[in-house]
């Protein structure tokens, strides 16, 4: 009797430990390379992910996740995509981005014109992908149950024009943020169409979220690069990379210090993929002065100048009215 009460005393011991104490041991050796425990330290277990995904994401720092999103609610953002081309709709605060090679050409008012829209958050059609139940289930795993979309993008990456300015240089999002925990940070990034090598697909650097905030800058690029595009001023060129070539509706999650960016489109048709940025509610501001992230605080603060003439406005601002709560509740963001 005595031996039956210390076992359901370590039973209740063990379901009483807060998920990020919890030590899983690999069942083989291809889970890690070491016998140790390791604890699971950039996940929450909701009972979504099986073990196997944890463990997985824990060594890499990206989850793949196929078929997520319904082809009906791509096919839905593909059109309001379009209807913003063509001007049919006024987004408040959208950026349409468009690449330095079809910049510099004669401009035409369709989606080829179009390389990237930014801060979609005032569109009700657009940021229904944000709100999505098939995506927030995942989004907890990573952020806990307080979740704020905090950086929306729908990409169109176009052909290239030769300049090989469709590429995205390597880089960590982390860069552009200045809020924290980072482990609190996640991106949900959905392939609109079939992506592969040959358009573009995320190329990852696996294992490099578990590294710090490296310094970035502007790559000196032949050909140009487009405006925000910083990349990773110093990476091991020989660290292992995996391009993630993805179906239509299939959805990349990965962590804000992993590595990444995108080759060239080398085809004739355009790349599309919507993404959002997400973090826990109670993730707080910081102040990037004096940091790695300075730069880009720099450039943020002119761009807003110039647009809207608001010099006062604060980098930690820029991001404050930006985020939208999507679920839970709201704590200090």
């Amino acid at each position: 009797m005595a031996r039956a009460a210390e076992r359901l005393r370590l039973v209740v011991g063990h379901i009483d430990r807060s998920p990020s104490s919890i030590i899983c041991e690999p069942t083989s050796a291809q889970a890690f390379t070491n016998s140790q425990p390791q604890k699971l330290r950039y996940s929450f277990d909701t009972g979504l992910l099986t073990p196997q995904q944890r463990l997985f994401y824990e060594e890499n720092g990206f989850l793949l996740i196929r078929n997520l999103v319904s082809e009906g609610d791509i096919e839905r953002f593909r059109k309001e995509f379009e209807r913003i081309c063509r001007q049919e709709v006024k987004v408040p605060g959208l950026v349409v981005m468009r690449d330095v090679a079809i910049a510099k050409s004669e401009f035409v008012r369709d989606q080829k014109a179009v390389s990237k829209l930014q801060d979609f958050q005032e569109d009700p059609e657009l940021f229904r992908y944000c709100s999505l139940p098939e995506i927030l289930k995942y989004v907890e795993c990573f952020t806990g149950p307080n979740i704020m979309a905090m950086h929306t993008m729908l990409i169109n990456k176009p052909p290239d024009a030769g300049k090989k300015t469709s590429r995205h240089p390597l880089h960590q999002d982390l860069h552009y943020f200045p809020f924290r925990p980072t482990d609190r940070i996640v991106c949900s990034w959905t392939a609109m169409e079939k992506v592969t090598r040959q358009n573009g697909c995320l190329v990852v650097l696996p294992g490099t979220h578990k590294s710090t905030l490296q310094e970035h800058d502007y790559p000196e690029w032949e050909g140009g690069v487009n405006k925000m595009y910083h990349g990773v001023r110093n990476y091991d060129p020989d660290h292992p990379k995996v391009y993630v070539e993805m179906e239509k509706g299939d959805t990349v999650f990965f962590h804000p210090l992993l590595i990444h960016g995108s080759g060239m489109n080398q085809t004739q048709g355009f790349r599309k993929a919507i993404s959002c940025h997400y973090a826990s509610s109670d993730c707080y501001y910081i102040d990037v002065k004096g940091t790695t992230q300075e730069n880009i605080e720099n450039e943020v603060s002119q761009i807003a100048e110039k647009k809207y003439g608001m010099g006062d406005v604060s980098f930690m601002d820029t991001w404050a009215i930006r985020g939208r709560l999507v679920q839970g509740e709201r704590i200090s963001m």
